[in-house]
């Protein structure tokens, strides 16, 4: 079965969710089971967005799109950097 991308928002909404259903008093794998993901995609998301506000996750999502952006700009900028200078020592 393909996984299902969610969006930060819907993993916010999930675990809130858990949490409501950990507050009554069930245990992490009945709350995992309600909101149909595994107990280790709770824990992962727990982690990565706990605590947080849905504008803020989304936030955080842009942020690292932004970053991986200019990190491959960085790599693309320093390749051509070294063959110019691969250039410039063999031919001039």
């Amino acid at each position: 079965m393909p996984s299902k991308k969610h969006r930060p928002e819907e993993i916010i909404g999930k675990l809130r969710e858990a949490e409501v259903v950990l507050a009554q008093g069930a245990t992490t794998a009945e709350a995992c089971r309600r909101i149909a993901i595994s107990e280790q995609t709770y824990y992962r998301w727990r982690k990565e967005y706990g605590g947080l506000k849905t504008d803020q996750a989304r936030r955080m999502k842009d942020l690292e799109k932004e970053n991986q952006r200019l990190r491959r700009a960085i790599s693309d900028l320093t390749l051509d950097k070294l063959i110019l200078q691969e250039a410039a020592r063999g031919n001039f």
